[in-house]
């Protein structure tokens, strides 16, 4: 609690010797080009994120912040650092210490199991996917894909995700992935044409992951705070968002399917010959 206490009352603690170079100026640095990120001085970082320049100076005393680049005496943050110092705010207001801020943000930058460090159960971290990868020589790639694997379709695969290259072998994203579009081509349907509907299913997948992850940040999010409540709401709802997609899915393929059978037996009627007029009819 004293962490907290110093971050939140940084005149308590000395200041260190001012630096002009650091804190004069309220214009970002010049931009070298249009991809070019924002950069601050201390002073207009610390405006930005709503905190003192001493305050600033505690935290990268700490080590809760990254170096900033320099240009001479002239030290310049990024967004990156904004976005570290919100997401220390965040956390504050949540009621972590500063230790216990530093190692969460070391163990984001080190890729170790954040959710431990959290304490969050094992169901809020764990992916939704239960893909698993298959490795392929290209003498293996040719046999699912017999006489489709041209350039144009590997660069294709390769812009999808569904084939990366490691060595002198591909990797395919998923099993299931992988046995579906081999059975399509076997069935007759080529290979660019997979690939085509693979990317427009891919856009439909993105779409339904957001409508399903609203839900989530708007009625789930809140209630972070009763962790029990809030990971047995995200474990019910894998399988429901998953029901629903299947059930709505199967259904639309209902409609689809009948829809195109009542249009080719209509137009097996309007098509058809025409019978034979009556003999009373003859002229």
């Amino acid at each position: 609690m004293a962490d907290q206490a110093a971050a939140q009352n940084p005149q308590d603690h000395p200041r260190p010797a001012d630096t002009r170079a650091e804190q004069g100026g309220g214009t970002p640095a010049p931009s070298e080009g249009p991809l070019k990120q924002r950069e601050f001085r201390m002073a207009d970082l610390a405006r930005e994120a709503g905190i003192t320049v001493r305050t600033l100076r505690f935290y990268r005393e700490r080590k809760l912040l990254p170096p900033p680049r320099r240009e001479g005496r002239i030290a310049w943050y990024d967004e990156h650092h904004l976005a570290r110092l919100r997401t220390i705010a965040a956390l504050l207001e949540r009621g972590h210490t500063l230790g216990g801020i530093a190692e969460l943000l070391t163990a984001f930058e080190t890729g170790r199991d954040v959710g431990e460090l959290l304490g969050l159960p094992s169901p809020l971290l764990t992916p939704w996917s239960e893909e698993t990868p298959v490795r392929l020589t290209p003498e293996e790639l040719a046999d699912h894909f017999s006489g489709e694997v041209t350039p144009e379709n590997l660069t294709a695969s390769l812009a999808l995700g569904y084939l990366a290259v490691d060595g002198d072998e591909f990797v395919h994203i998923s099993r299931r992935l992988l046995d579906a579009s081999t059975n399509l081509i076997a069935q007759g349907i080529p290979l660019a044409a997979v690939l085509e509907a693979g990317g427009r299913v891919r856009a439909h997948a993105d779409a339904l992951a957001d409508l399903f992850t609203t839900l989530i940040r708007s009625h789930l999010v809140p209630t972070l705070g009763d962790l029990p409540r809030a990971t047995e709401a995200v474990e019910n709802l894998r399988p429901l968002a998953k029901g629903v997609v299947e059930a709505e899915l199967s259904m639309a393929m209902d409609r689809r399917i009948r829809a195109e059978l009542e249009s080719l037996l209509g137009g097996d009627r309007n098509t058809g010959p025409k019978p034979a007029p009556r003999p009373e009819q003859a002229e």
